[in-house]
């Protein structure tokens, strides 16, 4: 990995790095370092980046296949490779508190990994800030792979084969009953993942779980909530999260390989807070790894 300047951001993972310009044509070798770099750190910022779709979305195609909204799929079939976090839509108006796109987006406020409940799930996350709220809207980040490293060892023995089910519905459920629609749901069908994985770059395993986890195949459900929460508690006390702070300009990426995360909340009547999302999918499903 060649870059000159690589800040550490926690003592898990995550590093910032500058002096890199992505809206130019990037060399196949620094594509490449870009993506040993995801494999060590799992978390990357470029800060102070000329933002916007188009330069997001080629940027998006150098790592892989776009991975549609499912939200946008599921409720209207629209393929839309683009999510907007927080309450500034296209238009430029801002929606409050009350709003049904601002109650559903709290939804997001939970530990999760992007997109766990599909066959093939997210490899990167990619979001750029373009307005950011004065109190509030930081996002947390944990490490899955510290945290399996800090299990004793006869309980990684334990995890390492086992099978959880991921299921959107159960974990949109604890939000609202009604937070799916019928045609959302029945485009993501409850799926099976390794709750163990191994990053192929550099070898390493982490637990892999979140809100969507809902059971241990072949577990009672009481069972399975306890290893489950038990794996979740330990992964997320206060000295192994990192939270970021959003500025204006700011490209991050995140490996959902291996991070949790979820959001803080803001005051959306109070402030505008605008982010765009890109997704690379994954290429395969976790059970073949």
């Amino acid at each position: 990995m060649n870059f000159q300047n690589v800040e550490p951001l926690h003592t898990d993972f995550g590093a910032q790095i500058t002096g890199l310009d992505l809206s130019k044509r990037l060399s196949k070798e620094t594509i490449f370092d870009i993506q040993e770099a995801i494999d060590r750190y799992s978390f990357l910022c470029f800060p102070d980046q000329s933002v916007s779709d188009d330069m997001q979305l080629g940027f998006t195609k150098l790592f892989g296949e776009p991975e549609p909204s499912h939200v946008k799929l599921g409720q209207e079939g629209l393929i839309d490779n683009f999510i907007t976090i927080g309450n500034v839509q296209d238009d430029g108006n801002a929606l409050g508190n009350d709003h049904q796109k601002t109650k559903f987006l709290t939804g997001n406020n939970v530990w999760h990994s992007d997109s766990s409940f599909r066959i093939i799930p997210t490899y990167i996350s990619i979001m750029c800030a373009y307005e950011v709220p004065k109190e509030g809207g930081k996002t947390e980040f944990v490490s899955q792979r510290a945290s399996y490293k800090r299990l004793p060892y006869k309980t990684q023995v334990s995890i390492n084969s086992l099978i959880s089910i991921h299921d959107y519905v159960f974990s949109r459920s604890k939000i609202s009953q009604n937070a799916v629609t019928p045609s959302h749901a029945a485009s993501l069908p409850p799926v099976r993942q390794k709750l163990v994985r191994k990053n192929p770059g550099v070898g390493e395993k982490n637990i892999y779980i979140g809100s969507h986890a809902k059971e241990i195949e072949g577990w009672s459900f009481d069972d399975s909530r306890v290893l489950l929460e038990e794996l979740l508690s330990g992964t997320t006390k206060n000295d192994y999260i990192y939270d970021h702070t959003w500025k204006p300009g700011d490209l991050v990426i995140w490996d959902n390989r291996c991070l949790l995360h979820r959001g803080s909340g803001y005051d959306a009547d109070k402030y505008r807070r605008r982010m765009r999302q890109t997704r690379v999918k994954g290429t395969g499903s976790t059970l073949d790894e």
